[in-house]
C-alpha cells in the first residue's frame, strides 16, 4: 500500500517538475503566439470591416464584397496562425503536407460540392447576375435571392425558393432579365377581319393593364400567316414577381377587347 502512494507521489512530482521546466522554457514562446493568435484575429476583423465599408462606397455587389472580405480575413487569420506555431517551435511543414493530402482525398470524395464552389467562385467573381435580376436557366426561372458559393437561390411567384447547385449554371446559357420578365402570346384572327383594328385594339388592351412595363413599350403585330386564320402576336414586360398573374391578365385583356369590337377571333387555329 505504501509503495503505490509512493509510486503515485513519485510520478506526480515527475509530471509536475516538467510542467515547470516546459513553463521555464518555453513560457515567454507559448506567451508570444497567444499574443500573435490574437493580434491576428482583431487584425483580420478590422480589415475586413474595412474592406466592406470601402467597397460600399464604390458599390461592389454585395455578394461580391462578402467574399472578398471574407476571404481576406481567413487569410490574415492563417498567417497568424502560422506565425504562431512557429514562434513556439512547432514546424509547419509535415502539417502542410498532411493537409495537403487530407486535401487531395477530400477532393475526391467531394467532388460535386467542390465543383459548386468552384463554379460559384466563377460566377461571383464574374458577376454574371446579381441579387434581384432575373435569370432562367434550365427551364427554370426566378428572382435571384442569393448567392453563395455552393447554389444559387432564385424564388419563384408562388414564394417558391429555387435552389439551383451553381455547377447547373456556371458553363450553360441563360437569359438575365433583370427585374422585369418578357411576356410572349398570340393570337388567332379569321381572315377578312380589320387586322390593322385588330392590332390597334390589342395594343390598347395591352398598355391599359395595369403592371405592365411603359419601357420597353409592348410590341403587337402580325406574327405569322396560318391556313385559316392571321395570328397576332404581343411582346410586354412585367416585373418578374407577378409574371403569371400579368400573363392571364393580359390575355383576358387582349380576347375581351378583340371580341368586345365584333372581331372575329378564330377558335382553331390549325386545320384538323
Amino acid at each position: 500500500m505504501a509503495d503505490a502512494v509512493t509510486e503515485k507521489v513519485q510520478s506526480f512530482e515527475h509530471i509536475y517538475e516538467f510542467v515547470v521546466q516546459f513553463l521555464i522554457a518555453y513560457s515567454f514562446q507559448v506567451v508570444g503566439a497567444l499574443i500573435v493568435l490574437i493580434a491576428g484575429v482583431l487584425i483580420a476583423g478590422w480589415v475586413s470591416k474595412w474592406l466592406l465599408r470601402v467597397q460600399e462606397r464604390r458599390n461592389v455587389d454585395p455578394t461580391l464584397r462578402q467574399f472578398i472580405a471574407a476571404a481576406v480575413r481567413l487569410l490574415l487569420i492563417g498567417l497568424a496562425v502560422v506565425i504562431a506555431l512557429g514562434n513556439i517551435g512547432i514546424s509547419i511543414t509535415p502539417l502542410i503536407a498532411a493537409i495537403g493530402g487530407l486535401a487531395v482525398g477530400a477532393s475526391l470524395a467531394l467532388q460535386g460540392p467542390i465543383s459548386n464552389y468552384g463554379a460559384g467562385l466563377i460566377i461571383i467573381l464574374t458577376r454574371l447576375f446579381r441579387v434581384g435580376d432575373t435569370i432562367t436557366v434550365r427551364g427554370q426561372s426566378g428572382v435571384v435571392r442569393s448567392i453563395s458559393l455552393g447554389a444559387t437561390v432564385l424564388a419563384a411567384e408562388d414564394g417558391e425558393d429555387i435552389i439551383i447547385p451553381n455547377r447547373q449554371i456556371a458553363g450553360e446559357i441563360h437569359r438575365n432579365s433583370f427585374a422585369n420578365r418578357i411576356i410572349e402570346g398570340k393570337i388567332g384572327i379569321a381572315y377578312g377581319e380589320d387586322i390593322e383594328r385588330a392590332i390597334a385594339l390589342a395594343r390598347t388592351a395591352i398598355r391599359s393593364t395595369e403592371g405592365v412595363a411603359a419601357e420597353p413599350a409592348p410590341q403587337v403585330g402580325i406574327e405569322s400567316f396560318g391556313k385559316f386564320t392571321i395570328q397576332i402576336g404581343y411582346r410586354l414586360w412585367v416585373p418578374s414577381v407577378r409574371y403569371f398573374q400579368l400573363l392571364y391578365r393580359v390575355n383576358s385583356a387582349v380576347l375581351a377587347a378583340l371580341t368586345g369590337a365584333g372581331i372575329h377571333v378564330a377558335r382553331r387555329l390549325t386545320p384538323p
